[in-house]
């Protein structure tokens, strides 16, 4: 096969490589005439695929190495008889690392807890799950909303959006759709922020538009809400810069960035082009990641206990402030030329490792925080058997 792939999806060389020849293209440069030829198509988010992309090519296979689909034509697809795999669930744990880090830095500025504030999280698959379960790991109260699930399962664990309006603080976590039984195509517009809690925080890392970023703008500077963390924008990479300076954390749509994601993503959509192949889709090469920045954490014996510590944890492995300052530095460029400076974020984004990548070691008696980090899928280890 002829496969086209985005030069910046991390180890499609090695991963497609044995089931034929890999052209990699940069993200702006996958055009017509580009994947006219090709067998197969691999893609980032930033790649609109549909009649405009592939009319008149011989594509049979198209992949995305991300969990969303909205910039895929998938009823041109169906059409066409060409196939398309999707890699959901890839980066939910980085995800909820990042929603994790909000939460945590949003508590640290306030200089008040998380333990028993409410948060409502909208959406519960791969990503919401595992915020909900970080959540009560921080002590928190979880309300979970998720009408599809809801209607599939009946548990009452699943309330209607009207019942977590109350919530401290929202997360979202919904794929952009506008028709179907549950259109999430500005799901947040004016009247639904007006029966937010005055006080609540809203964040925001699945898709830019389900929010109306024109209410949500006003709503800030009215104060009708407290905050916002927004990692998704409406109109990306041209982003409204105004409404970033109303927020309280702003990055460029990275929060599923970690480079165990992504690799991740590369995994699936590999497997599904084996099948597609009739390869063996349990042949999918291994790949050596580089350890994180900062793969050792230790606390010293008087460093804070609880939620604060678990804060100098997760800042030390990744530092969301950081991730914000960068973004906020569009402000010093040309209009023109800030749409280039998102995507610029985006393509040279810093490798950043999961949780689990990084050991935090423990003095003997801060053992007892090991559980908790545990949780966050810390690895842990005695300062004691460090100096055995």
């Amino acid at each position: 096969m002829l496969i086209v792939a985005d030069r910046n999806i991390p180890f499609a060389q090695e991963a497609f490589g044995r089931l034929g020849e890999v052209v990699l293209i940069e993200t702006g440069a996958i055009l017509p005439r580009v994947v006219h030829a090709a067998d197969a198509l691999i893609v980032r988010s930033e790649t609109p695929v549909g009649a405009p992309l592939l009319d008149g090519s011989s594509i049979r296979f198209v992949g995305t190495a991300t969990i969303g689909t909205d910039h895929i034509d998938t009823r041109y697809l169906e059409r066409k008889g060409i196939a398309f795999a999707s890699a959901p669930g890839s980066n939910a744990n980085s995800v909820a690392e990042y929603v994790t880090a909000a939460l945590l830095e949003l508590a640290g500025r306030r200089g008040a807890g998380l333990a028993d504030l409410t948060l409502g999280v909208v959406g519960v698959g791969h990503v919401g799950s595992k915020v909900v379960n970080a959540a009560g790991a921080l002590g928190m109260n979880v309300l979970q909303c998720d009408p599809p699930l809801a209607r599939a399962t009946g548990e009452s664990r699943y309330r209607p959006l009207d019942e977590l309006m109350g919530a401290d603080i929202i997360s979202l976590h919904v794929p952009l759709t506008a028709d179907g039984a549950d259109p999430t195509y500005h799901l947040f517009d004016m009247e639904r922020l007006r029966k937010m809690n005055p006080g609540a925080v809203l964040i925001n890392t699945s898709r830019g538009a389900v929010i109306d970023s024109a209410v949500l703008k006003e709503a800030l500077a009215a104060g009708a809400l407290s905050a916002a963390v927004l990692d998704v924008w409406e109109n990306e990479p041209a982003i409204d810069a105004g409404l970033m300076r109303r927020t309280l954390l702003a990055t460029p749509h990275i929060a599923g960035y970690s480079l165990d994601g992504k690799v991740n993503a590369v995994r699936m959509i590999c497997a599904a082009l084996c099948r597609f192949a009739g390869a063996d889709p349990r042949a999918v090469p291994s790949f050596h990641l580089p350890p994180p920045a900062i793969d050792r954490v230790t606390l010293a014996a008087a460093s804070p206990d609880g939620e604060p510590a678990l804060r100098t944890v997760v800042s030390h492995c990744y530092d969301i402030v950081r991730d914000d300052r960068r973004l906020r530095g569009v402000e010093a460029v040309p209009a023109p030329l800030r749409a280039n400076y998102f995507r610029q974020l985006r393509k040279e984004y810093p490798v950043r490792r999961e949780f689990p990548a990084t050991t935090v070691v423990l003095p003997p008696e801060r053992t007892s925080l090991s559980a908790t980090l545990r949780q966050f899928g810390f690895q842990t280890s005695s300062l004691a058997k460090h100096h055995a």
